[in-house]
């Protein structure tokens, strides 16, 4: 029992009623005083000694006894405790992982714009005729598909592409323009969080129609000051090389095709199952002699095990086919059909030596007719998994008869890479360089479904129409590239069926106003990474697929804690250049291809342009344009004569005809592991301008390009150039036409000679320029061109070109490591 006493904290312990005061000497207030026997009645002295004897013995086991069951009762206490504890921690733990995995599965993933709670779903609708102004206090997610005639994004704007784990959006914006600036953003994807669904922003608008915005034109995406441009795609391996040749046909014997007329009797291809070569052909005239069924007999009976025949009737076979003949037919080849085989029958059969197996048919002649045509086919795998057809047939039309056999690969040609390409996917499409003289050999394909191929190959649908080397040739790499041109970021400019105005229809049958993107200074960020530009540019000056404005300084040097970048880009299909560096520093593009582009496609404009890095980038199929003297060919060079002084006529040797895939208009630039595959003149042209032109004349000082030590030239290759792979040499013309010099405003000019001087002092050490790592090979002209000095051409390689390499005027020049084949050396002064 217990009570509280209001004078003290702890409780007092009352004496129970009608029970023994006695306490033993060890009692504790609070505890329970352990039980003790009545004392012995007094009569009962006798057993008294033995009584006490007995309670002193029975009190000692007592206490020993309930020791040990007290210690048992402590562990077991202990122990259950912590079972408890362990089990309780356990299922904490477990409740707590499945309820962090149930909110991190719905939370928003702070690294992806479109999850960012503030933003507000978007859906204007479609109206041509909409002009969009996103503000400040706008946060908008697109859901779905618009078509609004402009969007500007100013004052804290904020535009965002939405998207989904599994990829399945698919949102189409179409707009005359989209203009971002004063804080204002546009953002598909983020760098840690790639865009995952299918993203198209297509500008429309044709030439003569639309508002004209001032500094950026018509049918942009424009990026101002302020303005912020984040475009992130799903990553994918850019472009790699060929591991095998792929052969035209996709068949390294070729594909085979006959046909003939009134051909008569049994005609027969003898195929190998391993290549698909045709090994043998022959005929035997089994309608007028039985000798030569006897030898048809004989020489089926002569082949291999496992080679696989082809047998059509031509006119009639069967007058004088003997029995065993038709027999030895049915037992090597399978035929059913043979020993039916009668007067001008249309009969063709396909089948393997031993193997039992046929596919045949018969046609009946009637009327001068077979009404149809009796045809044979097999499908079978090369050694290297390409699978291909052989097919024979025999038919009667209109009283005349014709057979004939065909070899050719089926569902799809496999290519062979040298990288894992398991980023690519169905549908995507693809380019395969060229890798003969000339450019036009290159090709597109589209990959298909193909569960057999490991991850280093794909296959293609279409057969390809040339042939592409796939090999390291004594020692020299012509491997072809084979660049993947589908991303799921698309911006395209939409044209018109054919030209419609202006002076480029003198000059392409096609529409060439495209749509563009243009960056100017001091913008926020812009950073594009696998996003695809298909048809963009336009032939109007300064709209190209993708222009760096005048720029300025966009790495950590102009206060920018991200470089400026474009990455993994695909640009094709485009009509003025691929990227424009125009009196930009400090810019990096990598893994970018430009492919089937009008005019210079990665180009420096003013001279100006330094520290920019060109990395691991594919150009090929530069064609020429008419912005400028140098983007001409020799039609367009005497077409285009506005700007020239009085009654000039150019010479297009020397005044245009430079269009190249890497324009570098100041020497302190890095090409790294670049390759320029097929341009109408140059792969790499370094040229030096003797002061600043274009927008930043009469801006910068003298630029002392010819005194600039070269920049990072390492392991670039050049082939399939028309005027050469690479060029040293050159400047263009820096003041306007006048009657002293006609010539129009930067036309080539041969004025400048490089001559490398450290801090480009001429009173300083010259210091040597490096080209390391050069392979040049299939220029029509020549492998490389080089004038001026201190030169050194090292660890290169120069094969099947016109003219190897020429030194023209140098200082010094100094050969390392260099090799040599089947094109000629030559050294000038």
């Amino acid at each position: 029992m217990q009570a509280i006493d209001p004078k003290a904290s702890s409780p007092a312990f009352l004496q129970p009623p009608n029970g023994s005061s006695h306490k033993s000497s060890g009692y504790v207030p609070g505890r329970i005083v352990p039980f003790r026997p009545p004392p012995p009645p007094k009569s009962q002295a006798s057993a008294k000694f033995t009584s006490a004897r007995q309670e002193a013995h029975a009190t000692v086991v007592s206490s020993d006894e309930q020791r040990r069951q007290a210690e048992a009762s402590r562990k077991k206490r202990h122990k259950n405790t912590l079972i408890c504890f362990a089990i309780s921690s356990f299922s904490f733990f477990v409740a707590l992982a499945v309820i962090l995995g149930i909110a991190s599965k719905y939370a928003p993933d702070e690294n992806c714009p479109d999850q960012n709670p503030r933003l507000k779903n978007w859906n204007p609708g479609h109206d041509r005729e909409k002009k969009v102004i996103i503000k400040q206090g706008d946060l908008f997610r697109l859901n779905g598909d618009v078509t609004v005639h402009s969007i500007v994004i100013q004052d804290g704007g904020l535009l965002v592409f939405s998207d989904d784990k599994q990829g399945s959006r698919n949102i189409t914006l179409r707009t005359r323009f989209i203009l971002i600036k004063d804080g204002g953003a546009l953002h598909i994807g983020a760098e840690k969080c790639r865009y995952k669904s299918k993203a198209t922003i297509i500008l429309y608008g044709k030439l003569d129609e639309g508002d004209y915005v001032p500094t950026f034109g018509k049918k942009f995406v424009g990026v101002g000051p302020g303005g912020t441009l984040e475009l992130h795609g799903t990553r994918k391996l850019s472009w790699t090389s060929l591991s095998k040749t792929l052969h035209s046909s996709g068949l390294a014997s070729g594909s085979y095709t006959f046909e003939k007329e009134f051909s008569r009797g049994l005609n027969v291809r003898v195929i190998d199952q391993d290549t698909a070569q045709v090994l043998l052909t022959d005929k035997f005239d089994t309608h007028e002699s039985q000798n030569e069924s006897r030898r048809l007999q004989d020489f089926l009976k002569g082949l291999d095990f496992g080679r696989i025949v082809a047998v059509a009737v031509g006119d009639s076979a069967a007058k004088s086919l003997l029995d065993e003949t038709r027999t030895t037919i049915q037992n090597l080849l399978g035929s059913k059909l043979i020993r039916g085989l009668s007067y001008r029958q249309a009969w063709a059969i396909v089948g393997v030596i031993g193997d039992g197996d046929c596919n045949e048919s018969l046609k009946d002649y009637e009327n001068h007719n077979t009404r149809g045509r009796a045809l044979a086919q097999r499908e079978f795998f090369t050694i290297d998994g390409q699978k291909f057809a052989v097919r024979a047939f025999s038919e009667w039309v209109d009283g005349v008869q014709k057979s004939g056999f065909q070899v050719e690969v089926v569902h799809g040609v496999i290519l062979n890479l040298l990288e894992d390409v398991s980023t690519w996917k169905a549908e995507d499409q693809i380019v395969v360089a060229s890798t003969d003289y000339s450019m036009h050999q290159a090709e597109e394909f589209t990959l298909l479904p193909c569960p057999e191929c490991n991850r280093f190959q794909v296959k293609v649908r279409e057969t390809p129409q040339f042939h592409h080397i796939g090999e390291i040739v004594d020692g020299v790499d012509m491997r072809a590239e084979v660049g993947v041109l589908t991303r799921n970021i698309l911006i395209k400019g939409e044209t018109e069926d054919s030209c419609y105005i202006g002076k480029d229809c003198q000059f392409f049958n096609y529409d060439t106003f495209g749509g563009h993107i243009k960056i100017m200074k001091n913008f926020t960020s812009v950073h594009l990474s696998y996003v695809e530009l298909k048809q963009m540019g336009q032939q109007v000056q300064g709209s190209y697929s993708i222009h760096f404005h005048c720029c300025g300084d966009v790495d950590e040097k102009g206060g920018y804690i991200y470089k400026t970048y474009l990455d993994g880009l695909s640009i094709h299909h485009c009509f003025s250049r691929c990227v424009a560096i125009h009196a930009t520093n400090g810019l990096l593009i990598k893994d970018t291809i430009g492919y089937d582009t009008l005019g210079h496609c990665f180009f420096m404009e003013d001279g100006i342009e330094q520290r920019n890095t060109l990395f691991h980038n594919l150009g090929l199929v530069t064609k020429p344009g008419t912005l400028l003297p140098t983007d001409r060919n020799s039609t367009m060079c005497l077409t285009i004569r506005d700007r020239v002084y009085g009654k000039y006529v150019p010479v297009p040797a020397t005044d245009c005809m430079a269009v190249s895939t890497f324009w570098i208009a100041h020497p302190n630039n890095h090409l790294i592991n670049n390759v320029a595959a097929g341009s109408q003149d140059a792969g790499i042209w370094y040229l030096f301008h003797k002061v600043p032109t274009g927008e930043s004349r009469g801006l910068f000082p003298e630029t002392k390009a010819e005194l600039t030590p070269l920049g990072i030239f390492y392991n670039n290759k050049v082939h399939s150039n028309f005027k050469a792979g690479l060029l040293i040499d050159k400047g263009v013309k820096t003041t306007n036409a006048s009657a002293e010099d006609p010539r129009e405003y930067l036309c080539l000019d041969n004025n400048a000679r490089f001559r490398p001087h450290q801090d480009a002092d001429p009173e300083k050490p010259r210091v040597a320029a490096v080209i390391d790592g050069l392979i040049a090979y299939k220029n029509n002209d020549h492998g490389a061109w080089v004038r001026g000095g201190d030169i050194i051409i090292q660890n290169s390689a120069f094969a099947d070109n016109g003219i190897g390499l020429t030194f023209a005027r140098l200082v010094l020049f100094c050969l390392i490591f260099c090799t040599f084949l089947t094109n000629l050396p030559y050294f000038g002064m």
